[in-house]
């Protein structure tokens, strides 16, 4: 029997693999309902969808390696990013998902919120918190609903050579801002933002997306504190936030 490896463990979910097939258990089997509809509504390259389940769902390994990891430089070509940017386009340029995406006004309340939170437990200094938390006053702004990934880190496309073989984790796809998705994507990794643009072609809006690297760090560091993650580690969030107080 081939070895049982943790890709990642939390309260709320968790993936192991067992040789070429990962199984994904989740305490809310509406993810895994909405992940198997994504992938299959996708069109660019997803996991084929072994057998679900609920509360498991199993997806089979797609071929090629991660684009990269936060904190450490990404051995992928500019040209392997660039076809990430132009697989993102193809997703934008989709028919939407049936289902609701976030809402202007709770991506506000959540940041006020998360906001208060860093500020009060003072993980980081507040001059980050209030100099981010103003940078991301430009991402609260109506958009334009495309069908998005939703949390489109690095981890989650796979390239071989210089061609997307795969975009893995879906579960958070629905309709958003397509700066979002561009965002999450060069979230650590910001001196590749010319490069993914450039496969995704006209329409983007950097200053945009520059304020969804504040808002997703500021939001997404409590519950990595909390499930056990270091926002802290070289090139994650806080480097993120850090590095925003040395623009003008």
């Amino acid at each position: 029997m081939d070895e049982v490896e943790v890709v990642v463990a939390h309260s709320q979910r968790a993936t192991l693999r067992v040789g070429d097939v990962f199984l994904k258990v989740d305490g809310d089997p509406a993810h895994a309902e909405r992940e198997a509809r994504a992938m299959d509504m996708a069109p660019i390259p997803t996991p084929a969808v072994l057998w679900r389940e609920p509360p498991v769902l199993a997806i089979a390994a797609v071929p090629g390696k991660a684009l990269g990891v936060l904190g450490e430089p990404s051995a992928a070509s500019p040209a392997a990013w660039a076809a990430a940017g132009a697989a993102v386009r193809k997703l934008h340029d989709a028919p939407l998902p049936p289902w609701p995406g976030p809402r202007l006004d709770d991506v506000a309340a959540e940041l006020d919120r998360e906001c208060a939170w860093l500020l009060a437990h003072a993980v980081v200094p507040a001059e980050v918190v209030r100099r981010n938390r103003a940078i991301a006053e430009a991402a609260l702004r109506p958009w334009t609903p495309v069908f998005v990934h939703g949390d489109l880190q690095i981890t989650h496309v796979f390239v071989d050579g210089d061609e997307v073989t795969g975009v893995i984790d879906w579960s958070e796809a629905a309709p958003g801002d397509a700066m979002f998705d561009l965002a999450i994507l060069t979230l650590g990794h910001e001196e590749r933002l010319d490069e993914v643009l450039a496969g995704y072609g006209p329409g983007a809006d950097r200053d945009v997306i520059r304020a969804w690297w504040s808002l997703r760090s500021l939001v997404a560091s409590r519950w990595l504190i909390e499930h056990g993650f270091d926002p802290d580690a070289r090139g994650c969030e806080f480097d993120v936030l850090r590095s925003r107080m040395r623009e003008p």
